[in-house]
């Protein structure tokens, strides 16, 4: 196993504040992106996987071997940091040859391996050139390629793309990715972007309070929140308190629901969950309704480019919608296999 939080706990000295029994584990090749708000702990994981602190309680393990004894440099980790931290004095295959150079390695050899690293992360060329005189972009790679020129057992990505614009941070995302499945090198991803760690990562670690409250792959989060919170953090979402009327039924604000969720008995309490995007949209009457279908208006109306986000009013009640159609429906159709049950305790 590349990468192992045992029950890892840690508080800063003097605070209350720092993670508590982390398990997580990174397989060869896979990329886990840890999200969460801010204070969270998802940078406190990687400084504590990085050598920069040691756990309180609880190991780490990295490629089989407990590093919680180990100094930074002798982890053998990758890190690419939100600022790139590169050598302003070095040219761009100084700045990537300079990790060989601290192991020994002979002139030649960490001129050979920098000038093909920089060839796999697209800058074959541009050796010569001052990092001071690259792109943003640019220089997120050199800071890649140092990363991994030396084959660490793991890579560390702290943020690495919150310093570009919009734009770019959608292509480097993709890049990043590239790379690391060519270099086939377990990663952890920090990020504070949903959508960057729903696109690129194998599996999503949604942080809160110091604690991991859910993994699972990308769909999986999105789809089958545990918790409120991870709903909330995780995408736009619609929340109802519901009591479970029947086989497949719930009571909400809005109306009765049909849903496909096993598991409650009537009575129950839950609170019920809809993605915005995932309602049908009637620009006419319906002779036919479809379950879960309701008349209202428009009420307020969001219009951001590529998607629309309105609310829909229905009986004094709010449906938040998201779709690309322009127009305004009449009325909403929620499919039963997109109503989602949650624990009636995490209300607030």
């Amino acid at each position: 196993m590349p990468i192992h939080f045992d029950a890892v706990s840690f508080t800063y000295p003097g605070t209350q504040t720092g993670v508590s029994g982390v398990d997580l584990m990174v397989e060869d090749g896979e990329l886990v992106a840890l999200i969460g708000p801010s204070g969270s702990g998802k940078s406190t994981c990687l400084k504590l996987l990085a050598g920069f602190f040691r756990p309180d309680h609880g190991r780490i393990n990295v490629d089989g071997h407990d590093v919680d004894t180990l100094s930074p440099e002798r982890r053998k980790l990758g890190m690419v940091f939100q600022n790139y931290a590169l050598f302003p004095h070095m040219s761009t295959r100084d700045n990537v040859a300079y990790p060989l150079k601290v192991r020994g390695a002979a002139r030649a050899d960490r001129r050979r391996t920098a000038d093909d690293m920089l060839e796999r992360v697209g800058l074959s060329g541009l050796g010569d050139r001052a990092t001071k005189t690259l792109s943003g972009g640019q220089q997120q790679r050199v800071a890649l390629a140092r990363a991994l020129v030396f084959e660490p057992r793991a890579l560390l990505l702290d943020e690495p793309l919150s310093a570009l614009d919009a734009g770019l941070r959608v292509a480097m995302r993709d890049e990043i990715r590239r790379v690391q499945r060519d270099a086939g090198i377990a990663t952890i991803h920090v990020t504070h972007d949903q959508e960057e760690a729903l696109s690129i990562a194998d599996r999503v670690a949604v942080m809160s309070d110091g604690k991991i409250v859910q993994v699972g792959r990308p769909d999986e989060v999105y789809d089958r929140p545990r918790t409120r919170f991870v709903a909330r953090f995780v995408g736009q979402a619609n929340f109802w308190p519901g009591t479970v009327c029947g086989p497949y039924e719930v009571d909400t604000p809005i109306g009765r629901l049909s849903h496909l969720q096993e598991g409650s008995r009537p009575g129950d309490k839950a609170l019920v969950l809809v993605r915005p995007e995932r309602l049908d949209l009637y620009f006419e009457d319906c002779k036919t309704p479809p379950p879960n279908y309701f008349k209202g208006r428009v009420s307020q109306d969001r219009f951001l480019g590529s998607i629309r986000r309105f609310d829909f009013a229905v009986e004094g009640t709010v449906i938040r919608v998201e779709t690309r159609d322009r127009a305004a429906p009449m009325a909403v159709a929620i499919p039963p296999d997109a109503v989602r049950l949650l624990p009636p305790g995490d209300n607030e």
